[in-house]
């Protein structure tokens, strides 16, 4: 992504500091609107930072639950050509989704600050099926302190702007396998599950997803339906994330910093050890 020009743009600002002002340039987060097409349906708008977008696709339509497997997803096109389409997946999906034309164009489009906003209750996503994710054994607590800090230093397109979120998939060894930066955090997690759901990686048993900011009710839904057992998040989560983890299994961790964090939920799926003690609310 640092590559990426298209995520970040540079802009002319003054700078005030110790009573001067001076003019200087300085990096911005790009944000922009991408629509997901199918056919003749508008599956949804988001609003993003360019880059991954087609893992961001993959990812929103299957933590959505509109599609339920990657053979659902036959096909996704990035027009080239047309500047006017630049900003527009065009998918084609398997013969057993059905679309209707109230689908998903006024319910799921989304700004990128909150997500799916006004979406789901809990009560909608227990009629979705999802299951219980699973973990072989408990996590590491040692290893579940290193992850923010190699987080941080992966960030390449936040070091330059200050203005992106990350999402980053680690396996129990605490190994990085990948990491994505969205101007929302909601779809910096829907770019690794689609990256993990275009692999054939689904569902993502014994792993483990580390968020920047706060771990909200639209990124726990997201980890259950990519089957992840542990999330983590670098801030708080709300009281409607506690509620859905504790109801559906996932162990949710909140204030990941340093040698310190809280379980808001399954505290079993954490093995601590007299020297990494864990705060358990």
């Amino acid at each position: 992504m640092p590559g990426n020009k298209s995520s970040v743009a540079l802009t002319q600002v003054t700078e005030w500091e110790n009573g001067a002002a001076a003019r200087r340039e300085d990096y911005l987060a790009v944000e922009e609107p991408l629509e997901m097409r199918a056919g003749r349906f508008s599956l949804g708008v988001t609003l993003r930072t360019p880059g991954d977008d087609e893992e961001l696709v993959a990812g929103f339509l299957f933590s959505e639950g509109i599609i339920s497997r990657r053979e659902d997803l036959v096909a996704l096109q990035t027009p080239r050509a047309n500047a006017r389409e630049k900003n527009l997946v065009r998918v084609k999906l398997g013969p057993k989704v059905r679309l209707s034309a109230n689908s998903a164009a006024k319910r799921f489009s989304a700004g990128s600050a909150c997500g799916v906003c006004g979406k789901a209750s809990i009560a909608q996503l227990r009629r979705r099926g999802l299951r219980r994710p699973q973990a072989a054994s408990p996590f590491d607590a040692e290893i579940l302190c290193e992850m923010p800090s190699t987080l941080r230093a992966k960030q390449a397109v936040f070091g330059r702007t200050g203005g992106l979120h990350a999402a980053a998939l680690f396996d129990r060894r605490g190994e990085l396998l990948v990491l994505r930066e969205d101007i929302g955090r909601h779809n910096a997690v829907d770019k690794v599950i689609g990256w993990a759901l275009l692999g054939g990686r689904v569902p993502l048993s014994d792993h483990v997803l580390l968020v920047s900011g706060r771990g909200g009710f639209e990124i726990v839904q997201k980890a259950l339906a990519a089957g992840i057992p542990l999330l983590a998040s670098v801030s708080a989560p709300s009281s409607l994330a506690v509620q859905l983890a504790r109801e559906l299994g996932l162990t949710l961790v909140g204030f990941l910093r340093g040698r310190r964090f809280v379980i808001n939920a399954g505290e079993e799926c954490i093995a601590a050890s007299a020297s990494a003690p864990v705060a358990i609310p």
